[in-house]
Formats: structure tokens, C-alpha cells, sequence
């Protein structure tokens, strides 16, 4: 019996864009191109109301959800940073000495992704064949939605200007990326230009989407609000580079053939707005100071000793070889410890890891961002409008509830043009790119597909 043929898109191009906001593209609606923004709202399946299943979140969580379809708790991307546990330093997600930098000086790999991703599963169905790459200024971004066996994730190097990648991805240089760089030395191109230019450049010379084999391009464009810019000419920046992109690649790989994917990828961890000015109730909340008070009444209780190991942003990190040491039950010391922590000016919730990990809170949306080997032993969540500072590393944010609004849109492959109000979350996205490619989702993805209907 002959195989079946395969009749899903040719070639899949994952859009997320940092920052991007629906109150935003639909303030600067007039200004944009017809094949931007406009295109895909008049011509897609939009699902209007999309969140993260999982908070706080930055663009590496955010990034890693897309591509697993699954949340920190699962995939391990907590944040672009975390804590250490056992050295108690900063961690980058995607740093690993083992891989030197091409082209640039970051050691890089997924390694701390746990998880697989849309391309890795697109490799394994293709026998490899598949060709997958991914483009991002940053290289958190690049890497966590390449992957493990992905061709390629490339990223702009911010020292040399240079388009840059790892050792784990390329175990010689590539030439094509070489010539590209000599080709466009002193460039003037915005960030978000030299992304479309390099992506459309990838398409071209690796033929993608033009063979019965499906391929896969990962695409990050910034659309972040930055100090001195103005919003209309960042979004209309963003709208442009969407509208060569979407062009070009459909005149390279055939309209109807690409299926195009674009969201959000938001940050919740913002800063200070001085909305004490304004009289709005406010105040700002000290962990360090906290965790130096927290461990003076964890002395008072069980005796001297150095009970807490550290903080970072609003974690708080127990020493666990002390209460070893004393034999001291870790649900007793959390309990002691939460109840202190409440009494404190500007905390409205404190939840420990047993909580998280065993209690009511284990299917929020703090829960599927915990991750025991990459977070603290408490959690706190300092009041809205109040601000978190840490006087020893200047780490800051402030707790804001509400719900930042941002679009999931599909377009092209026979893509039935729909507009669905429902809230939907992220990591649905890869379970419906694995849908349309007819290959199984990513291996700790446990959510459906979106419902797309696809005209014949």
C-alpha cells in the first residue's frame, strides 16, 4: 500500500512578536500597510482574546510555551534567568560552556529546555528531512523556539552587529551565513528589517516549502514601547516588516502553501510607573530586607543559623542543607515562614513549593509556572500597584492584575477567515501547527488543538 499524501501546509512560519498589544494594533489600524496587520485580520482566523496559562512571564517563558506547547512546570523555562540552586548564581536559560558562540562570544544551547519542540517533533516525523530555522535578535528567543534538532537558530550578536549562532547547531561555519554577513557589513536596517531580510534570505537559499517535505522558520520581531520612540512608529515598523514577509514568502513558496502564525510575546514583570503622583496607592515592598528579617525569626524559633540562602525577584530560597542539618521538617519551617511573611506590609499572598506542587494552587496559573529545580521555596505576591526592589542586585517589578489582550492569528493554507472572542491560551498553539502538519504534538504538550477550518 502506498503512503498517503501528505496534503498539509509546505511550510510553517511561527511569528511572536515582544510586546505586542491588541489595544495597541487596533490604535494604529489606519496607519498600516494592506499586507500587514490588515491582512491578516481581514484574511485570518484571529482568536481575539489569548493569555499564558502560566504567570509571571517574560519573553524566554513565553517563547518556550509557543514552541512545547506546555508551561515552566513542564518545559523549565521559567524566565530568561533564575537562581542556582546549588551555586546560587544567576543562570541565562540557554548558556551552556560546552558550545562556543559562532560568530559571537555567548555559549549557547536548549539544554534547559526539558522538553521537545514543534520542530524537534517536525525532524522525527521527516526522518530529519524537514528543514527548520529560527530568527530572532535575542538569542534566548532563537534558540528556545529552534530547539533541540533544529537546522539552525540564529540571532543577532548586540556587540559585533554580526548575525550570530552555537556550536550545537553548526559544527563548522556556515557559508551562507558568512556571505550574508560580509553582504550587509555597516548595515542602516532597523532590528526588526534585518530580521525580515536575513528570514526571507534563509527561505531562498535552503528552498523552503518548495518540496513535499514540510519545513518550519521561526520569526521574533520587537514591538516593545522604548523610552523615546513613539508607539505609532514602532507598531507601523512591525506592520511593515510583517507585510514583506508574508509577501515574499508566499511569492517564494506559493500562496495557499505557508501557514502563518503570530501572537504575542508579553512581559507581566514591569516596572515602576511613579503612580504615587498620581495618588494611586502604592509603596514599594524590599525582599532583600525581607529575607534578612525572615531568617532573624527563623533564628528566634529553631536556633542560630543561616536559614535563608537568597532571594531573586520575589523568591525566596530556603537553605535546605541547614534544615537537614537540624532535622527541622521543611512543610513546618514553610508554615513558619508564610506566617511571618503575611504580616508584612505590601504582601497580599505568600505560597510555598508545597503548596504549589501538592495543594489547591497546583493548576493556576503561578502553578504551571512553578518549577522546583528552578525556583524559590516562597513565592511572594506583593500588592497591586506596589513595587518589589532588591537593594543588592536592583531587581524590580511591580504586581499589576490586569489582563494585558493580545491576538493569535492564523493565516494562509486554505485558512477559513474567523473571528473567535473566547479566551484561548498559547500553549494551544503547538498542538495546532502539529494538527495542520500532521505530526504529534510536542512531548509534554496536553492541550487541544484550536478549531481551525480549512476551505478544500
Amino acid at each position: 500500500m502506498s503512503e498517503p499524501i501528505y496534503t498539509g501546509p509546505k511550510l510553517v512560519v511561527n511569528i511572536t512578536i515582544d510586546g505586542l498589544t491588541s489595544e495597541n494594533i487596533e490604535a494604529f489600524l489606519p496607519y498600516y500597510d494592506e499586507s500587514g496587520f490588515k491582512k491578516l485580520f481581514l484574511d485570518g482566523a484571529v482568536f481575539e482574546n489569548a493569555q499564558y496559562a502560566f504567570s509571571p512571564h517574560d519573553r524566554a517563558s513565553s517563547i518556550a510555551a509557543i514552541s512545547t506547547g506546555a508551561s515552566p512546570l513542564d518545559n523549565g523555562i521559567t524566565g530568561f534567568l533564575w537562581l542556582d540552586r546549588k551555586t546560587l548564581t544567576q543562570t541565562v536559560c540557554v548558556d551552556d560552556e560546552k558550545y562556543n558562540g559562532v560568530f559571537c562570544s555567548d555559549s549557547s544551547s536548549p539544554k534547559n529546555l526539558l522538553t521537545s519542540t514543534i520542530s524537534d517533533e517536525l525532524k522525527v516525523a521527516t526522518g530529519g528531512k524537514a528543514i527548520s530555522y529560527s530568527i530572532a535578535t535575542n538569542r534566548d528567543a532563537a534558540i528556545l523556539f529552534a530547539g533541540h534538532a533544529s537546522d539552525g537558530a540564529i540571532w543577532l550578536d548586540t556587540q559585533t552587529a554580526q548575525w550570530c549562532s552555537s556550536e550545537y547547531y553548526f559544527k563548522k561555519t556556515p557559508k551562507w551565513l558568512e556571505k550574508y554577513n560580509d553582504r550587509h557589513k555597516n548595515s542602516s536596517l532597523s532590528a526588526n528589517a534585518s530580521v525580515t531580510t536575513l528570514a526571507l534570505e534563509c527561505v531562498k537559499t535552503f528552498s523552503m516549502g518548495l518540496d513535499d517535505t514540510p519545513d518550519i522558520l521561526f520569526v521574533s520581531y520587537d514591538a516593545t514601547l522604548k523610552d523615546g520612540a513613539e508607539p505609532q512608529n514602532i507598531y507601523m515598523d512591525v506592520d511593515r516588516e510583517l507585510g514583506k514577509l508574508i509577501t515574499s514568502i508566499e511569492k517564494e513558496a506559493g500562496q495557499g502553501k505557508v501557514l502563518f502564525v503570530v501572537t504575542s510575546s508579553l512581559n507581566t514583570l514591569t516596572k515602576d510607573n511613579n503612580e504615587a503622583n498620581y495618588g494611586i496607592p502604592t509603596g514599594t515592598f524590599y525582599i532583600n530586607r525581607t529575607a534578612n528579617l525572615l531568617n532573624m525569626y527563623l533564628c528566634a524559633i529553631y536556633g542560630q543559623d543561616r536559614y535563608v540562602d537568597d532571594c531573586f525577584y520575589n523568591q525566596i530560597f530556603l537553605s535546605h542543607e541547614t534544615l537537614d542539618k537540624k532535622r527541622i521538617n521543611i512543610s513546618e519551617c514553610l508554615s513558619q515562614a508564610q506566617e511571618f511573611l503575611l504580616e508584612v506590609e505590601g504582601v497580599r499572598a505568600v505560597y510555598s513549593s508545597r503548596d504549589l506542587l501538592y495543594g489547591g494552587n497546583k493548576e493556576s496559573k503561578l502553578g504551571n509556572w512553578y518549577n522546583p529545580k528552578r525556583c524559590g521555596d516562597l513565592i511572594i505576591e506583593v500588592s497591586s500597584g506596589w513595587n518589589l526592589l532588591n537593594e543588592d542586585n536592583l531587581q524590580e517589578f511591580s504586581s499589576r492584575a490586569a489582563i494585558v489582550e493580545f491576538p493569535i492569528i492564523f493565516y494562509g493554507a486554505n485558512v477559513v477567515p474567523q473571528k473567535i472572542s473566547s479566551q484561548v491560551t498559547t500553549d494551544r498553539i503547538a498542538p495546532t501547527i502539529s494538527k495542520a502538519l500532521r505530526i504529534r504534538a510536542p512531548n509534554a504538550c496536553s492541550k487541544p488543538a484550536l478549531g481551525l477550518t480549512f476551505s478544500k
